[in-house]
C-alpha cells in the first residue's frame, strides 16, 4: 500500500534546511510520489531543483499560478516557457483566483485561457487552483480552441453540481486534502457524492495541515489522515483508500 501526493510544495522557504529530512518522513510515511506544482519565476528553480535531487521521488509540473498574475504575466509566461523542454507531469497550477481582489481578473482569465491550450497543445492534464471564481472559470473553458483531455481540481472544497458541470469538458477530478478532515467543512457530504475513481488525495503543504494537526506546518508524510478520513466518509478501507486514490493519480499524471 502506498500513497500519492498530488499537490506539496517541498521547495517552500517554510523547509528551508529540513528538506531532507521532511522527504525522508515522507517516503517512509508511505508516500511514494510527492507531485510539485509550479508557482512562478521566483520560486520555480528552487522546485526543479529539489526534484532533481530526488527524481524518483518527486515530480515537477510547469505553470503561472492565478495569484502570480500582475501586469507582468507575459513576461512571466515567457520566464515559464524557458523550462518548457523539462519533463514535467502537468501544466499547473493554473486558474483563477478572486478571493483577494479582482484587480488582475481579466490578465488572470486571458493566462488561464493560454495555459489550458497549451497543456493541451502538449497532450498533458491540468492541476487549477480555483477560488471564488467558478462562473469565469467554466466561462474561460468555453472560450478556448482546445481543451486538455484531463485535469484536476486541486485544493477541492466546491460543490458535487461543479464536479459534474465538470465532466462534459473531459475526464475531471477532484484533489482531497486536509479540509476534508475539518469539523465544520462541508466537504465529506459532497465528496460522498463522487464517485472514488474521481478522486485523488493531496496536501498542499505546507499549508493546510489535517485535523488534529491544523495550524501546524503540513507535509505529505500527514496523508495517510486525509485517506483515513476519506475511507470513513465512503464506507471504505483504507487499503482501498489508497490503492484507489493512487491508482487516479498513475492514470491522471501518467505516472
Amino acid at each position: 500500500m502506498f500513497y500519492i501526493d498530488t499537490h506539496t510544495h517541498n521547495s517552500d522557504k517554510s523547509f528551508a534546511g529540513e528538506e531532507d529530512a521532511v522527504i525522508r518522513r515522507c517516503l517512509d510515511a508511505g508516500v511514494k510520489y510527492m507531485l510539485q506544482p509550479d508557482v512562478d519565476s521566483s520560486e520555480r528553480e528552487a522546485m526543479f531543483d529539489i526534484c532533481g535531487r530526488y527524481p524518483d521521488a518527486l515530480r515537477p509540473m510547469l505553470g503561472l499560478y492565478p495569484g502570480s498574475v500582475k501586469e507582468d504575466w507575459k513576461e512571466e509566461l515567457e520566464k515559464m516557457l524557458e523550462y518548457s523542454d523539462r519533463d514535467i507531469v502537468a501544466v499547473g497550477e493554473i486558474g483563477l483566483d478572486y478571493h483577494y481582489g479582482k484587480e488582475f481578473k481579466e490578465q488572470q482569465k486571458e493566462a488561464f485561457k493560454w495555459q489550458l491550450e497549451w497543456a493541451a497543445r502538449r497532450g498533458l492534464p491540468v492541476n487549477i487552483h480555483l477560488r471564488e471564481a467558478t462562473e469565469d472559470f467554466f466561462a474561460v473553458l468555453d472560450s478556448c480552441s482546445v481543451l486538455p483531455e484531463k485535469g484536476c481540481l486541486h485544493a477541492f472544497s466546491g460543490s458535487v453540481e461543479t464536479w459534474r458541470r465538470l465532466q462534459k469538458y473531459g475526464r475531471w477530478y477532484v484533489g482531497i486534502g486536509g479540509i476534508i478532515t475539518f469539523k465544520k467543512a462541508s466537504l465529506p457530504e459532497t465528496v460522498k457524492n463522487i464517485p472514488l475513481d474521481y478522486i485523488v488525495l493531496e496536501t498542499d503543504a505546507p499549508y493546510m495541515a489535517p485535523t488534529p494537526l491544523r495550524g501546524t506546518r503540513n507535509d505529505s508524510s500527514n496523508l495517510p489522515l486525509i485517506a483515513a478520513k476519506l475511507a470513513e466518509v465512503k464506507g471504505i478501507s483504507l487499503e482501498e483508500a489508497a490503492e484507489t486514490t493512487s491508482l487516479n493519480a498513475i492514470k491522471l499524471f501518467n505516472l
